[in-house]
């Protein structure tokens, strides 16, 4: 058995891919960001291999060294195939691209994809906020929403892998049809949702970290907002509860630093509205890993695809 076994982990996202070498056992270092180009002059796998390519040039990497490669991506992931699925998520033109194919031809490593939600909550059980924890309800709040959900210790991708698109269940049937954006739950309990709730009432913040400051300071207005999106964030939470039965739900996303005004509501709505023996053991707190917790993932399901390390 090789000693500190080293793999390259991979971050893909509407704005940047992050690129980094993650050990066995969830290090993250050398690490680098590369903008994704948005004219629709170079595909998103053009500026990953030049982006890689890169990297290993700058730190004297050999792909020779490294056990594979873990990808975490946007969008739905059709994980079994190594394809992104017919919803790209905002990353531009990336619905139908084989990834882990182009990978494993051009650097002779085997590679894995997994969808970025999935990623962020086996990396928060492996060495993040939920360590140790085998059924975890992860939430990542941000343009939109994404997640992971982890019962017995198993991540659930359903028949393909598109398993855990918690933003897309719906909490709003009455404002759509099945299957609507309007009904699903990141309409509503997104960060772009709290700036939706703050226009409607007539507040003059054009993003969520204005709400907050503003709240901060003791605006009643952002307060208000804050407090009627943080039910909508609740009510889902909820639900998801009743359905899993976790021992711990983590919230991610740049928000999950406001422990005061987001975090702690949270936690005090969601458990008086779940059951009451639902509630008992529950907690719920913010991630711990921030930027690196994509990449980590992303090997972490690697490893775990693959059985790296079981020899």
């Amino acid at each position: 058995m090789k000693n500190n076994r080293q793999y390259l982990g991979i971050d893909i996202g509407g704005t940047f891919i992050k690129i980094g070498v993650v050990s066995e056992n969830g290090e993250v270092a050398m690490r680098c960001e590369v903008p994704i180009v948005r004219d629709g002059s170079e595909t998103v796998m053009e500026t990953l291999f030049c982006g890689l390519d890169s990297f290993m040039r700058e730190h004297g990497l050999d792909a020779a060294d490294y056990e594979g490669i873990g990808v975490s991506s946007a969008g739905c992931i059709d994980s079994a195939s190594g394809c992104i699925a017919e919803n790209g998520g905002n990353v531009p033109g990336w619905s139908h691209t084989e990834v882990t194919g182009p990978l494993t031809e051009r650097y002779g490593l085997p590679a894995t994809i997994a969808n970025d939600g999935n990623c962020v909550a086996l990396a928060e059980a492996w060495t993040g906020a939920a360590k140790g924890s085998d059924n975890v309800v992860c939430v990542v709040l941000g343009t939109g929403i994404g997640g992971g959900i982890i019962a017995g210790g198993r991540l659930i991708e359903g028949a393909r892998g598109y398993g855990g698109e918690i933003g897309h269940f719906a909490t709003h049937a009455e404002k759509g049809p099945a299957g609507s954006w309007e009904s699903h739950y990141e309409t509503h309990a997104s960060t772009s949702a709290l700036v939706r709730i703050s226009e409607a009432a007539g507040l003059p913040f054009r993003n969520g970290r204005e709400v907050f400051n503003a709240a901060e300071a003791g605006d009643k207005g952002a307060l208000a907002a804050l407090d009627s999106w943080t039910d909508e964030i609740a009510y889902g939470l909820a639900g998801l509860t009743h359905i899993f039965d976790p021992e711990m739900i983590i919230i991610g996303g740049g928000v999950s630093a406001q422990e005061e005004l987001l975090v702690k509501p949270l936690r005090e709505k969601v458990l008086k509205m779940v059951m009451p023996d639902f509630a008992e053991g529950l907690v719920i707190k913010a991630a711990a890993l921030g930027n690196s917790a994509g990449m980590a993932g992303a090997v972490k399901y690697h490893i775990d695809k693959t059985g790296a390390g079981r020899e």
